[in-house]
């Protein structure tokens, strides 16, 4: 186990959000707050030893929500960039973990990130989310791999990483990701 006190939670925000269109995606109205905010607020009680927002081309306030901004000034680069300026801004709290979280997976709850927590093994540690099929965020990465997110490049970010590590099966309604606006309207009528 390894106590969210010695844990950087990582949240970004940076992505082009293509396939979205032109609105500011993270910003769009979902249940009463904007999208971006509902992974926030979910894990706002869990006591994380900092929060890192890496973001670009949003006007989503994380620095309000207590999170450290970070911003991406050529998300085109890819995951990666975003990954690398994250844990190179969450490593200087010298935490045991860095969990990666996404802001346009709205239904990721606190139960689902202390599972992951609660699981992980000490340095070598690597705990991902699964819908029982396919590894994704949120994800915990123990102070081992550092380095090696460091090193991330491209839209592959972390992938292969994620892929050997442990993998909590969840409910796959925790793992919607909003990628279009059709994805959104789903999950707001379904």
């Amino acid at each position: 186990m390894i106590r969210a006190e010695r844990t950087a939670l990582v949240l970004l925000a940076a992505g082009r959000s293509r396939r979205f269109g032109d609105a500011d995606k993270l910003t769009i109205p979902y249940l009463g707050r904007p999208l971006g905010l509902h992974v926030v607020v979910a894990l706002e009680a869990v006591p994380f030893c900092s929060r890192i927002g890496v973001v670009a081309d949003t006007a989503l306030d994380l620095a309000n929500c207590g999170y450290t901004i970070v911003t991406n000034d050529d998300p085109a680069a890819g995951l990666g960039r975003s990954l690398r300026l994250g844990v190179e801004a969450a490593a200087q709290f010298d935490p045991d973990a860095i969990l990666i979280a996404l802001a346009d997976m709205p239904r990721v709850t606190a139960t689902q990130i202390y599972r992951l927590l609660d699981d992980a093994d000490g340095d070598a540690a690597i705990v991902a989310s699964s819908d029982g099929v396919v590894p994704r965020p949120p994800v915990l990465f123990g102070r081992a791999h550092f380095a090696t997110l460091l090193a991330a490049q491209g839209d592959m970010g972390a992938r292969d990483l994620v892929r050997r590590g442990r993998h909590i099966v969840v409910p796959p309604a925790e793992l919607i990701d909003i990628d279009t606006p059709e994805d959104l309207a789903k999950l707001a009528h379904g």
